[in-house]
């Protein structure tokens, strides 16, 4: 099993992430669950969200408190909330920033694999909006090949944003391609 947990604010999507790669394995054929972990935030706020990806029957209903993924929508969340918590030794820490992997390990002396993609520049260019969501997702399944294959976003997406979704499957595309990857 490959938990997840997703790091944003309210607004951002990561809500919607979550089910996204969760519709996603579920189509692929394999078990999978989402869900939020919110109180009465507001737009803006915190927010954390948690999916679990299996081939087998998954019968954990708790919050994600060991992950082996984690997602982290803005990065302004690096500032307030320790996003390595609980992270597994080999986990994957996927994170949006227009920092370099080397200047996030720098800053934030972050210890574990870490993959990184400037999601809310390719958000502005292809969607015209500081949403990062999809553009996340795309550098997830790139980090961590094991989850899905790529291709297995498009029909979650299409079915998700309708009109919209084209501009979201470009925006998660670029960012599959142009995130960078460093193994520990």
């Amino acid at each position: 099993m490959i938990e997840v947990r997703v790091h944003g604010r309210g607004g951002q999507g990561g809500v919607t992430s979550a089910e996204m790669l969760a519709i996603a394995a579920i189509n692929e054929g394999k078990f999978a669950q989402a869900f939020p972990s919110f109180g009465p935030e507001r737009r803006g706020a915190p927010v954390i969200a948690f999916a679990r990806v299996s081939e087998e029957k998954i019968r954990n209903r708790t919050k994600v408190y060991t992950p082996d993924v984690v997602i982290v929508l803005d990065p302004s969340v690096l500032s307030i909330v320790n996003v390595e918590e609980g992270l597994k030794s080999d986990g994957m820490l996927v994170i949006n920033s227009a920092k370099s992997v080397a200047e996030l390990r720098n800053e934030y002396g972050f210890k574990t694999s870490l993959a990184q993609v400037d999601a809310t520049h390719i958000a502005m260019e292809e969607l015209g909006l500081p949403i990062t969501n999809t553009t996340m997702l795309g550098a997830t399944v790139k980090a961590v090949q094991s989850l899905i294959p790529v291709e297995s976003l498009v029909a979650p997406l299409e079915a998700r944003f309708g009109r919209i979704a084209a501009r979201n499957i470009k925006a998660m595309q670029r960012a599959y391609d142009e995130t960078e990857i460093d193994i520990i």
